[in-house]
């Protein structure tokens, strides 16, 4: 997957419209369509702002990494294993063959 696609993919998972990202970033609507179709390459500046914004790593948008994180600074230790739990048993649901 590419930077805008996956720039789109993330921005329509928070409900976000392409006008108010570009506010969230401190750019204009326009350019994040010219990232969502590959035509423009974001700065350092606002590729390290839009990692923020998504909570992905600026490795993950550009594609050297495939692995995606999430930020769970603020839940209790509970709640976190909580989510590692649910994690774990989404991999393993995913393995299985489906039922006939």
């Amino acid at each position: 997957m590419e930077f805008g696609e996956k720039l789109r993919k993330l921005r329509k998972e928070q409900h976000l419209t392409q006008l108010q990202l570009a506010q969230r970033l401190g750019v204009v609507k326009s350019v994040i369509s010219y990232y969502e179709n590959g035509e423009r390459f974001p700065s350092y500046d606002v590729l390290t702002r839009i990692s923020r914004t998504f909570h992905v790593t600026t490795d993950y948008l550009l594609g050297t990494e495939t692995r995606r994180s999430l930020d769970v600074s603020d839940l209790s230790d509970e709640h976190i294993a909580i989510l590692e739990n649910m994690a774990n048993a989404l991999r393993k649901a995913s393995r299985k063959p489906p039922r006939r």
